[in-house]
């Protein structure tokens, strides 16, 4: 029988006083609220959620803030409650609405947990009870189900940081303040495979940092947190006029990032920037946040005349001259006094991205002046640190142990269609759930949408047809997303197809690369900017490389399917 109520009435004092005097357990009772304001346009629409052990003072408290412009209270209120339910329902239900985005969700994101505590999973069970009973209500808009599978979700500052992320948090934080204390320049590099957070940590620094800016250092704090000692002291004031912003190479995450910033008070998706727009700037930057900073280019041939235009003035306005030995992140470095990097130099995909020595230079210097961070836990896929380590050894031509992750769903198809359908399953059952391939098929149905461009064992498909946030657009289930709309993404299930631009040479016992069938033109481009050409070995690296991200895109499993003859009956034995 359920064991909880919600409480609902209109946030003022006449009618708190009068909630609180129906009930003991409205002054000395552990309860989580949310106060909301539900307006007709977007900016009207807040949420706030807290727990107390004293609701009535609580809530009696807020009415003398910026809460009172909130109209609504709803108090969950339950006879087997404690402390540790309460905070962690209070943060089960931040991430959520933060999730769902009807509401702008005005909590701070430091007081985010995940701790365990005696019963915790009978307590979650209940918490979904209580989600349904909200979504009934009218709070939420979607299941729950879509909500984490939501990029607002995903990519959300309110997370619960892991005790890792969270140590790399505060390592960052103490060498900001001391640098802006003493006035001091750096770079702070932070270094993770795929999956350990690194996109998750930039986003929540931009919030933390903000929140720390605007937050009264005088006012009590609502609950303790690792990141308490930085609301108070002053460390606010270090940041008045700060000046800071994050940079996301890729166009598809950064379009996510965008929505993501619009959707939280605090920040905005002016903030979000491309390298070009670093470049451009008339004023310099206190802090940049660069994610995904393996992908910043350095001189290369740009997709287009206007972009190579770009990339020339914007180096000669910065340094004075044309120097073609400068990258995008030397216009970084010139236009910020200090940088946040987080690479993966196994995430480079294109010859045109920052050479491996530039990033092992930037590594060294950062752990020599101690402002380097290895970020080491698997966050994302359920095979852990073992598969991830498997996958990126699948293609490297050596002997590959037969995979075994019991948490996780690899398989082996011989038949696309098989697959296909696999994945379609999926889709049906849990959603996110799509095929993704190496770039190994010209793009026809670019300038004829009744093209198809992939066709194997009888099956037609079409490239994604939209390059901003593929993942989530109409009919994209029935497309095969690239390396360029599925780098930075999660999803719950990846169907990855092998195409013929690696194949294997039973004679010589090597996986090599085939021009022929490799359709990323700025892939295998020669640098005639640098004077640099690729040999196949060298492009070789990048498209394992492509191989290693696609097969570490999928939280709940990966099916692969492989196109080369040779390839596939080398690789069958990795798989169980």
């Amino acid at each position: 029988m359920t064991s909880f109520r919600i409480e609902r009435f209109d946030f003022t004092d006449i009618e708190l006083r009068q909630w609180a005097d129906a009930d003991p357990r409205h002054h000395n009772w552990p309860v989580v609220y949310a106060l909301n304001a539900d307006g007709t346009s977007s900016e009207a629409r807040e949420i706030y959620v807290g727990e107390s052990l004293n609701a009535m003072g609580r809530l009696a408290q807020h009415l003398t803030t910026e809460k009172r412009r909130l109209t609504s209270a709803s108090v969950i209120v339950d006879d087997e409650f404690n402390k540790s339910a309460c905070l962690d329902l209070e943060s089960h239900l931040i991430r959520l609405f933060a999730g769902d985005g009807k509401f702008q969700v005005l909590n701070r994101n430091d007081g985010i947990t995940e701790a365990n505590y005696y019963d915790r999973r009978r307590y979650q069970a209940k918490f979904d009870e209580i989600f349904r009973e909200l979504l009934a209500r009218g709070l939420f808009t979607q299941d729950r189900a879509s909500i984490e599978n939501s990029d607002l979700f995903k990519l959300s500052p309110f997370k619960a940081l892991t005790e890792e992320q969270a140590a790399a948090v505060e390592n960052v934080l103490d060498g900001l303040f001391d640098d802006l204390e003493h006035d001091r320049a750096s770079t702070t590099v932070l270094q993770g495979e795929p999956g350990t957070g690194k996109t998750v940590i930039a986003i929540y620094l931009m919030k933390l940092l903000e929140d720390i800016r605007t937050t009264d250092p005088t006012e009590a704090m609502e609950v303790e947190t690792q990141f308490d000692d930085y609301f108070m002291h002053g460390f606010g004031d270090l940041l008045t006029d700060f000046r800071v912003g994050i940079v996301v190479p890729q166009q598809s995450l950064r379009k996510s990032v965008e929505r993501v910033f619009q959707k939280t008070p605090g920040l905005s998706e002016t903030t979000v920037l491309t390298p070009f727009e670093v470049g451009e700037s008339e004023r310099t930057f206190d802090l940049l946040i660069v994610d995904e900073a393996h992908r910043l280019n350095q001189r290369s041939n740009q997709p287009s005349g206007v972009q190579n235009k770009r990339f020339r003035d914007i180096t000669t306005q910065i340094f004075g001259h044309d120097d073609r030995s400068k990258t995008q992140l030397d216009w970084i470095t010139a236009k910020s006094k200090r940088q946040i990097l987080l690479i993966d130099p196994e995430q480079s995909v294109r010859p045109g991205d920052l050479p491996r020595a530039t990033l092992d230079n930037l590594v060294g210097v950062a752990k020599a002046s101690g402002r380097y961070c290895q970020l080491w836990s698997q966050l994302r896929v359920r095979g852990g640190d073992d598969y991830v380590k498997w996958a990126q050894t699948l293609l490297s031509g050596r002997p590959v142990e037969a995979g075994s992750f019991p948490d996780y769903d690899l398989r082996f198809f011989t038949d696309l269609g098989a697959m296909r359908a696999a994945i379609l399953e999926r889709e049906r059952e849990t959603g996110l759930a799509r095929l993704v391939a190496g770039y190994a098929w010209e793009w026809r149905s670019r300038n004829d949408n009744h093209a198809f461009d992939i066709e194997i064992d009888g099956i037609k498909l079409q490239w994604n047809q939209t390059a901003t946030d593929w993942v989530n657009s109409n009919g994209s289930i029935n497309e095969v997303g690239s390396i360029h709309t599925i780098q930075g993404y999660d999803l719950n299930y990846a169907g990855v197809i092998i195409g013929k631009d690696v194949r294997y040479d039973p004679v010589k016992r090597r996986v090599f690369f085939d021009r022929d069938n490799y359709f990323d033109k700025k892939g295998v481009e020669n640098n005639k900017q640098l004077g640099i050409t690729y040999t196949d070995e060298d492009v070789l690296r990048y498209v394992r490389n492509v191989y290693a991200v696609l097969l570490t895109r999928g939280i709940r499993g990966t099916y692969v399917y492989v196109c080369d003859d040779a390839l596939r009956n080398h690789l069958r034995s990795a798989f169980l």
